[in-house]
């Protein structure tokens, strides 16, 4: 059985590891990408023509075409939960398996927001990059967390983590989410419109799809309070960027704190992240030795349960699935 892994050399070890790879060797013969730059559609049919599984990074993508193209191919796996730059009606068409990882960057993306909530609040970075530049930094008043308002826009996993660490610091915690039942009477359930009137902290969380398509956008951003400040730790198609410029280059609202945006792999874009009063990274939410492990070994996993003629926990597409192994 033959597998091809498509990362390349610094996303192998940043986003798989060594021991998630000895341990996919031992199951299949395992085909390495070697290049500097992700694989293109075109690259990746050429690459993955003699292979079973093709076992992805999210920045290789899964365009209908390769379906078709690669009569040999078994399964499609992702080394992530985000499968929406794969085409998964085709490889359905083609009879070929799609699976996703399971999150396992829970912590790590809310001890990020917590590190957020802390820059944000007191100007951590803002005093460290002046006084790098040899400059005096301004002494301005912070804000306390504890008694501030923390609002959680999409209730899923890490919305429900951090809503536990906002409390745990002292925090009133404001919860919007359409699709979920807040049952912690300590937490206070409320339509969005409210949360952005209310919360000195808008933290972002909800799925991407295309309800949530610029769900920040200008009349959301006019709704928050002046000296609130905006986080995203979802994906950067949340949020309208023109929108976000402007309220921050008018001071319309305080700052805020990026980790994801519509930049390459999505960063955020240089020119929101350079603006005063924004805090950015370059979408390391769950880039931690725990987070990334435990999604390669979930991928290893997977490929385990195909071996043996199982499904995968993390097929989406298990009822199309006839190109068996």
């Amino acid at each position: 059985m033959k597998l091809l892994l498509t990362h390349t050399l610094p996303t192998r070890r940043q986003y798989y590891g060594q021991r998630a790879l000895a341990e996919l060797e031992d199951l299949v013969e395992v085909q390495l990408h070697e290049a500097d730059e992700a694989l293109s559609p075109a690259e990746l049919v050429a690459a993955a023509m003699d292979v079973d599984i093709i076992l992805a990074d999210r920045l290789t993508t899964g365009p209908g075409e390769i379906f078709a193209s690669l009569p040999k191919l078994k399964a499609f796996l992702r080394c992530a939960v985000d499968i929406r730059n794969i085409d998964v009606a085709a490889a359905s068409a083609a009879g070929v398996l799609v699976t996703r990882a399971t999150p396992g960057f829970i912590a790590s993306v809310c001890e990020l927001a917590l590190g957020y909530l802390v820059d944000l609040s007191r100007g951590i970075s803002r005093a460290v990059a002046d006084y790098q530049a040899g400059r005096r930094p301004e002494v301005r008043m912070g804000r306390q967390l504890a008694g501030s308002a923390l609002g959680i826009i999409g209730y899923g996993a890490i919305g429900r983590r951090l809503a536990q660490l906002g409390l745990a610091i002292g925090m009133e915690v404001l919860v919007a989410d359409p699709y979920a039942t807040v049952a912690d009477e300590r937490l206070t359930q409320v339509p969005m419109d409210d949360l952005l009137a209310r919360a000195d902290y808008v933290v972002c969380l909800a799925i991407a799809n295309e309800e949530t398509e610029d769900l920040m956008g200008q009349d959301a951003f006019a709704r928050m309070k002046p000296s609130a400040c905006f986080l995203n730790l979802s994906r950067g198609n949340l949020v309208d960027e023109a929108a976000l410029a402007a309220v921050l280059s008018e001071g319309r609202i305080a700052g805020a704190a990026l980790d994801v945006g519509r930049g390459a792999d999505q960063m955020p874009t240089p020119a929101l992240a350079r603006l005063a009063g924004v805090v950015a990274t370059p979408h390391i939410g769950g880039l931690t030795p725990p987070a990334i492990e435990h999604q390669a070994l979930d991928t290893v996993g997977q490929v385990a349960a195909l071996l043996r003629g199982e499904v995968p926990p993390g097929a989406v597409n298990a009822d199309r699935w006839t190109r068996r192994i």
